[in-house]
């Protein structure tokens, strides 16, 4: 999916991926509301829980990759 915001996304679904963005792009914005809203469409805690965590995994990654200059392999190299 190229943009969750127009995507064909239950409302479940772009509401918590617009909380793991806020969540990725200003932590320091995120607050109670931004997850009542995320449960208000049905999410459960457990689940709200679970992205977060699967979020605050993939960013750390995300951060140490680039701070050890990973790169992926190309399409050629891949090939075998």
């Amino acid at each position: 999916v190229s943009d969750w915001c127009t995507a064909a996304v239950d409302d479940r679904v772009r509401a918590t991926l617009g909380l793991l963005e806020k969540l990725t792009r200003t932590p320091d914005e995120i607050g109670p509301p931004d997850v009542r809203a995320v449960l208000d469409t049905g999410v459960s805690p457990e689940a709200v829980r679970d992205a977060i965590e699967v979020c605050g995994l993939f960013n750390t990654i995300n951060r140490v990759a680039d701070g050890l200059d990973f790169r992926l392999p190309t399409t050629a190299e891949r090939a075998f």
